[in-house]
Parts: C-alpha cells; structure tokens; sequence
C-alpha cells in the first residue's frame, strides 16, 4: 500500500451502484462515502490522535476511531495487524473486510462472501462483487477499503520482516 495523500476525492464507478463517491482526509482523519445507489458512510479518527502514515484513516486504535452509515453509529473493531493476513481484519457489526491477497481483501456478511475489494490507500477503491449484495453493503464495503486499505503480505513474508527489524 502507498503512504495516502493528505487529501483525495475519486469517483468509482460500482458496477451495481453506480457512481460512487469517495473523500479521504489523510491528515484531517475523515473519510466519507457516497452514492446514489448506497447510505452515507463516514469514518473520523478522534483529533489528537497520533497518525499512522501506512493506514489511509491514520490509526487501526478502535478507540480513536467512529464509523457511522446511514446517520447510525456502528461497533467499529479493525485488528492490530502484525504477522498473519488475518491480523489486519476489520470487523464492524455483521461485516468483516480481511486480506486474502497481496493488494485486494474480502468483505464478508455474517461470513458469506460478498465480494473481493482493491484500494492502494489513496481513496481509489475497486471491487469484483459475488452474490447479490445490497447498498449497505456496498457502503460499508467502499468505507473500510478506503479507511484501511487492502490486501496484505504472506505470513512469510510478515514473519521474516518482523524477525529482520529485531535484528541488531
């Protein structure tokens, strides 16, 4: 994933939902989410907040961080990420997005697979649906790919890199 601009709007075009607006603030920690066809959806990192420069929203701290879609407050739980791709899930209510490859993530509902997202961390996200998926989930899904990005190294790789920063 590229470090994020301090500031990015994209327009993508959903192959369901149509035109799909995203706005990430990097450096203001604010993401919003929007379309004709989907509900609102918005992240904030808490002001104060020490900034990660490898996490588009700036924090993967479930405390310094909200989530709303549709105007309703959501449980926003994203993992600490370390060695596995697991480790850099994001869970909020029924929906998890976790890594399955190098660049792209699975969005999950109550573990059926929705569909298959890409964000490099500049706001431009993309994604592959399977199923039928609704405008919530299209919401939801475009929120947590921009707000953390997607994709993540092998465990190996993870493992070594890890190992290689105790080294002397």
């Amino acid at each position: 994933m590229s470090t994020p601009s301090p500031f990015s709007y994209v327009a993508a075009q959903d192959p369901l939902f149509g035109v799909v607006d995203v706005e990430l603030d990097h450096e203001g920690g604010t993401l919003v989410v929007d379309g004709e066809g989907i509900a609102r959806a918005e992240v904030r990192r808490a002001a104060g907040t020490a900034v990660e420069s490898h996490v588009p929203i700036g924090t993967r701290d479930p405390e310094r961080l909200s989530m709303t879609v549709g105007g309703a407050e959501v449980p926003l739980r994203p993992a600490k990420g370390f060695l596995t791709r697991k480790s850099y899930r994001v869970d909020v209510g029924a929906y998890r997005l976790v890594p399955d490859s190098l660049d792209g993530s699975r969005l999950l509902r109550d573990g059926a697979l929705l569909g298959v997202f890409s964000s490099s961390g500049d706001g431009r996200v993309s994604v592959e649906w399977k199923g039928e998926p609704g405008a919530d989930d299209a919401a939801f899904g475009y929120a947590l790919a921009a707000a953390f990005g997607t994709g993540a190294e092998p465990m190996w790789k993870l493992t070594l890199d890890a190992l290689l920063e105790l080294w002397p």
